[in-house]
């Protein structure tokens, strides 16, 4: 008998048909990394149907978003799409782009999926111009570790009043963005 091949990941930009997945990933992302962070309630409340409406927005309006998507999926193996992430220039702040979102599954960390689409951005961000990148996370965010590894310096903190608590983020600084760029997929 033959061996079956492990997954097959591919970073591509986002189509209409992904927004679903795409909102499923950003409630179960979220549900995970800010437990005991954001209220219960609030997380329990994630609407998928309502995140889709506004991810299949972005990605009409031809918005900077990326999806890591199994190529290989037969019916009933699981998600489609395990992660994604996204990213706009900007005018004035920190940087001249900003990257606004980046959400792996769970059962899809530790595999450089984070790296893959983080680089991937970095390098379309490049292409538009930007000569630097940053994003914002919450300091208790237990993930906020990725960044640092991906070559990115705390550049600034600030108070963000999120779902009725306040919270202390902090924003990461690639400058120059090829910092970003050059990071490996492959790398731990």
């Amino acid at each position: 008998m033959r061996a079956r091949a492990g997954p097959v990941i591919e970073v591509r930009a986002a189509l209409p048909a992904d927004a679903v997945v795409i909102a499923a990933v950003h409630a179960a992302s979220w549900r995970s990394a800010y437990a005991g962070i954001l209220p219960d309630e609030y997380l329990a409340g994630l609407s998928v149907p309502r995140l889709a409406a506004g991810y299949d927005r972005m990605i009409r309006a031809g918005q900077n978003l990326l999806v890591a998507a199994r190529t290989n999926v037969a019916k009933g193996e699981g998600p489609r799409v395990v992660g994604f992430a996204a990213g706009a220039p900007v005018q004035g702040g920190l940087a001249e782009a900003e990257i606004s979102l980046l959400y792996v599954l769970d059962d899809w960390r530790d595999q450089g999926i984070g790296r893959r689409l983080m680089r991937s951005l970095g390098v379309g961000l490049a292409s538009q111009g930007a000569r630097s990148a940053f994003l914002w996370v919450l300091r208790d965010n237990p993930n906020r570790w990725f960044y640092r590894r991906l070559g990115g310096a705390p550049a600034a903190e600030g108070m963000i009043r999120f779902a009725g608590r306040e919270l202390v983020q902090t924003a990461i600084l690639w400058d120059p963005i090829d910092k970003l760029v050059a990071a490996s997929p492959a790398a731990g």
